[in-house]
């Protein structure tokens, strides 16, 4: 078959079950982003997936009736009005990424978003078995394989502590039990006065870690803040 030839005949019942197909893949997979309380859910997922099928039925019609229009004398550029929708749908996804005390997250939604509308042209286009494959595996990545494949990451932490003298083995004696390297160590110290903190001063380090794939980053949060002495836990970017 040929790939620029529209994959089935567009009739008025072929155009709703695209249309129809176009919202059930995108909400399905925006049903995964709202389930881990991402910015872009269901809805934002389907409309786009709705929108960019309703590109490429129009993109099909137009070139259909231009085609029977002007014979061979008029020159046809398919994806021209679809490639629109690829580079538009940058502008929405960038509004799903957010920095918030210089950690960057929201990417993976952005990523989910540029997907759909590319199954949303394809399904448009007539070619649901295709969609409905990289749709499979668009939720695999998103859910499957993050589990399967481990990947040990570095993080940089910030922790503020007083008691130096007992606060700094007790996080070194942690990071050594659960096997969490240390990769680089910054460090300052905020001198106090006396009458508010007798005898303390507030240390702040910032550690470059090489954290365990099987040891979550809240669970080390929550072990560390059990010490009195340390104030905050925080991560930074890398």
């Amino acid at each position: 078959m040929d790939v620029l030839v529209l994959a089935n005949p567009m009739t008025w019942h072929e155009v709703l079950i695209r249309i129809i197909a176009a919202v059930t893949v995108g909400c399905v997979i925006g049903i995964e982003r709202e389930y881990k309380n991402r910015p872009a859910g269901m809805r934002t997922h389907g409309l786009v997936c709705l929108g960019a099928a309703i590109v490429a039925v129009l993109e099909g019609l137009l070139i259909k009736s231009v085609g029977s229009l002007g014979g061979d004398d008029v020159g046809i550029s398919l994806g021209r009005i679809s490639a629109q929708v690829i580079s538009g749908i940058g502008f929405l996804g960038a509004g799903t990424i957010f920095i918030a005390q210089k950690k960057i997250s929201g990417l993976t939604t952005a990523a989910s978003l540029w997907n759909v509308a590319c199954l949303g042209l394809m399904i448009g286009f007539g070619y649901y078995y295709l969609a409905l494959i990289i749709g499979f595996f668009i939720m695999i990545v998103l859910t499957v394989l993050q589990r399967i494949i481990h990947v040990n990451t570095i993080k940089r932490v910030e922790i503020r502590f007083t008691n130096r003298s007992a606060t700094l083995p007790f996080i070194m004696d942690y990071f050594q039990k659960h096997k969490i390297k240390v990769l680089d160590i910054d460090f300052h110290i905020e001198h106090l006065p006396e009458t508010q903190y007798p005898d303390k001063n507030i240390y702040t380090n910032l550690y470059s870690l090489h954290i365990p794939s099987d040891l979550h980053f809240s669970d080390m949060v929550g072990h560390l803040s059990e010490n009195l002495d340390i104030q905050a836990v925080r991560t930074r970017n890398v």
